[in-house]
């Protein structure tokens, strides 16, 4: 199998078993590793039994770093670009740097696997047929907005929030969207405590106001509406 120049890599989002042999093969076969965070990515490594150079390239270093990377990729035979979690460039860092080499005339491949909001997507029970997926909204400036275009979208809408935000993020879509629209809450996706609360914006608000709010989350909203009954989740 002919690799291309860089390699993007898509690593577990929780469970290590869902890396793919195929990106095995890429971790095994590359000289050089770019990683969001190179403690993350040798501690996978250490469970693959891989051993590689591997180097930083972060969302506090990827405008200054870039150069410098594209340099590094020029001069290997091949790279392989990986994030902490997930895709590489799906609200992550990568980007940048996947532009900049297509400029430069560097192959890329892509290798498909593991991303957050497709298993929590078709888990919600929401429909999937047509969805935008927004990921993170802005913390502040361009915010209000971002809710007020969401909420015109006729199709469903995904969204990825921190455990800090989420209790904000709710109680906005709730004025913005409407306390009604159903919703679908799922946390840690692939890990040992993942959860998917179902029900209306406002049921997820008052769910989550009396619970401990840990882990990473998705946010699967569809466009029609509930009524506010009690709702079974698991």
């Amino acid at each position: 199998m002919k690799l291309a120049q860089l390699c993007i890599v898509p690593t577990p989002i929780g469970n290590l078993e869902d890396i793919t042999l195929r990106a095995i093969h890429v971790l095994n076969a590359c000289e050089l590793i770019i990683a969001e965070d190179t403690r993350v990515t040798r501690k996978l490594l250490n469970h693959l039994g891989i051993q590689k150079k591997v180097i930083s390239f972060h969302t506090n270093n990827e405008h200054a770093q870039l150069n410098e990377m594209i340099k590094k990729i020029q001069q290997s035979s091949i790279v392989a670009l990986v994030s902490d979690a997930g895709t590489p460039g799906i609200s992550d860092p990568g980007f940048l740097l996947i532009r900049a080499c297509i400029e430069e005339g560097i192959t890329i491949e892509c290798l498909p696997g593991p991303t957050a909001f497709v298993p929590a997507l078709v888990a919600s029970g929401i429909p999937s047929d047509r969805f935008y997926f927004e990921g993170f909204l802005p913390h502040k400036k361009g915010r209000q907005s971002r809710l007020q275009y969401l909420a015109a979208l006729d199709c469903t809408v995904v969204l990825y929030e921190s455990p800090y935000r989420l209790l904000k993020t709710l109680e906005q879509l709730a004025i913005h969207v409407g306390g009604n629209r159903k919703i679908c809450v799922a946390k840690e996706i692939s890990k040992m405590f993942e959860f998917h609360f179902r029900g209306s914006v406002h049921q997820a608000l008052e769910y989550f106001n009396n619970v401990a709010i840990k882990g990473e989350f998705v946010l699967i909203l569809s466009k029609d509406v509930l009524p506010e009954n009690p709702i079974d989740n698991a």
